[in-house]
């Protein structure tokens, strides 16, 4: 069996990843065109945090082969403030045309924060989001566990949002692994397994976790599952600290390889 598998990382410009994956000298123009030549898909964050010139876009569209895919993470006014959504969006959608006129955009993701939860409020939310984005694909990835209901699985469908599984702390109003599907492909990320930093740690500290082979090997039969369901599955690996996001992407692509030969990377 042949399967349409994307795997790859949570951004790639990350100063810590020269020795672990990047060469020591490298330069950063030339981190993308390097992280190229092991995976054919990456999550964009940098997006989250400000969101960057068309001409940003156009570099890096010129960076990457044909049939490369990125996923565009929205803005931290979409999901975090949620006061000026309308404009955020709009700029975030003329920015990155390039990719689309190149055929490499396959999605925003919109990363919610645990506050914000499945409330008929916030439930409006996402469809007037759904709504400002059009007929792109849209994923959301839910921090609180109140979304982890059948309901809520029939209104993504209804509204064609894509569902965000996850691998992350088992902690209390969490989310567990799932293998839900609600749009034509699926999604899973992996955030790591840090209980101890997950609520206090300071910046990237509570991605700060590099998972066991066995831990990876868990995730086999949720996968498969999910792969019965999608026409495209996406993986992307946010445990970014000291490289153990490539590492453990790279692992789970030799998983993946020897349980269910998949197509492409």
């Amino acid at each position: 069996m042949k399967h349409d598998i994307k795997i790859g990382t949570s951004g790639y410009s990350y100063d810590d990843w020269r020795g672990n994956f990047y060469p020591e000298n490298i330069k950063s123009p030339e981190m993308l065109a390097y992280y190229c030549r092991f995976f054919t898909a990456l999550e964009l964050n940098v997006t989250y945090y400000t969101i960057p010139p068309i001409s940003t876009f156009e570099r890096i569209c010129h960076k990457t082969p044909e049939r490369f895919d990125f996923i565009v993470k929205t803005n931290q006014e979409t999901t975090h403030r949620r006061r000026e959504n309308e404009p955020a969006i709009a700029k975030l959608l003329d920015s990155v045309q390039p990719l689309i006129e190149a055929d490499k955009f396959h999605g925003f993701l919109a990363q919610f924060p645990y506050s914000f939860k499945n409330t008929e409020e916030n439930r409006k939310y996402l469809v007037q989001t759904r709504q400002l984005i059009g007929k792109l694909p849209l994923f959301v990835e839910f921090r609180h566990n109140s979304w982890s209901k059948d309901p809520v699985n029939s209104f993504l469908s209804n509204h064609d949002i894509g569902y965000v599984n996850v691998d992350e702390p088992q902690l209390a109003g969490l989310l567990a692994p799932q293998t839900i599907v609600t749009s034509q492909n699926g999604y899973i990320r992996f955030h790591g397994r840090n209980s101890r930093d997950w609520w206090e740690g300071k910046g990237s500290a509570r991605y700060d976790y590099e998972y066991k082979e066995n831990e990876l090997e868990e995730w086999l039969i949720h996968i498969s599952n999910i792969l019965k369901k999608a026409f495209k599955t996406y993986i992307f690996f946010n445990n970014h600290p000291g490289g153990k996001a490539v590492k453990n992407a790279e692992q789970m692509l030799e998983i993946l390889r020897k349980n269910l030969d998949p197509k492409g990377k």
